[in-house]
């Protein structure tokens, strides 16, 4: 895609979100509480599965800082003795990195000098950022989750680096596992990132991973999709835009106000969808309270 078709796509996409209801919200606009209800009564087993992977503590050729996690306490002598103890921990992480589970706020992403809405990039600060921070999902993100298998519409275990999901992939995906996206949902789109991950090992997935194509965010705009979601970055790299590094980051987050979740594991839900023969289900998403900060790290839960 060159970077006039890229500009006039975003452009048309930021349009029409800021033509929507409630934008400010950014596309959780389309999750109203009628939605969040008609999520829940689809709740038929009760089984729930995690969306996260396992927080890497050792660095990798994918997570060079990898999340640090160290013992505070007990100290020496109080494990043998009398009396009331207690074990203690610290934990560190680099939120926006390549390998762990987490949701990008909507002041994350800036584009020629604004966040989502024409919101002055500015407002992001070494203290923190001032608006459209992870505090607008501090009441959580609950309704209905789409989960659409690319490999397994491929026929591959997963796909390649490089690799790009196109809109007709979706449309196709939708068709082979008897689903629909609409209005509110939060979609989830597999690429086999992470069952590529624990097959060859990790990679240095900046350079090279399988993602969206940027086109396929018209599908997410014309479905109304509140949240976006995959087990790689959700971009393609090598970028399909050569000036413009996370194309699909810039059409998600910044122009149509898409909360994105980075390196979720779908791999156990996957046999669970293909199990009940469904696959969609409730999703509640609980980011940390952390008022001024443009991402958290995150454990989604479908409830099936």
């Amino acid at each position: 895609m060159s970077e006039a078709a890229f500009r006039s796509l975003y452009g048309r996409l930021r349009d029409q979100a800021l033509a929507g209801p409630d934008h400010r919200r950014g596309a959780l606009g389309h999750l109203t509480p009628e939605r969040v209800v008609a999520a829940a009564n689809q709740v038929r087993d009760g089984r729930t599965v995690s969306m996260a992977a396992p927080i890497e503590t050792e660095p990798g050729p994918d997570d060079p800082q990898p999340a640090s996690h160290r013992m505070t306490a007990p100290v020496r002598g109080e494990v043998d003795a009398q009396g009331l103890h207690f074990a203690r921990d610290r934990f560190a992480m680099n939120v926006h990195g390549d390998a762990d589970s987490h949701l990008d706020a909507l002041c994350h992403v800036m584009f020629d000098g604004e966040l989502y809405d024409g919101v002055p990039a500015s407002t992001v600060t070494p203290d923190g950022a001032g608006a459209l921070t992870l505090d607008l999902v501090r009441d959580g993100i609950v309704g209905r989750g789409v989960l659409l298998d690319i490999p397994r519409l491929w026929g591959v275990p997963w796909l390649d680096p490089g690799d790009q999901v196109t809109a007709d992939d979706l449309v196709a995906a939708e068709a082979a596992q008897e689903v629909a996206v609409g209005p509110g949902d939060l979609l989830f789109v597999r690429v086999g990132h992470r069952r590529r991950r624990q097959s060859l090992g990790a990679w240095n997935a900046s350079q090279a991973r399988a993602g969206l194509h940027p086109a396929a965010m018209r599908f997410l705009a014309e479905r109304r999709v509140a949240v976006l979601g995959s087990d790689g970055n959700n971009d393609a790299a090598p970028s399909a835009v050569a000036e413009v590094a996370f194309p699909v980051h810039v059409l998600a987050v910044n122009a149509l106000g898409l909360h994105l979740m980075d390196y979720l594991d779908f791999e156990e839900l996957v046999p669970a969808c293909e199990q009940l023969g469904r696959w969609h289900f409730l999703c509640v998403v609980a980011p940390l309270r952390l008022p001024a900060a443009t991402g958290s790290p995150v454990n989604p839960i479908a409830v099936l």
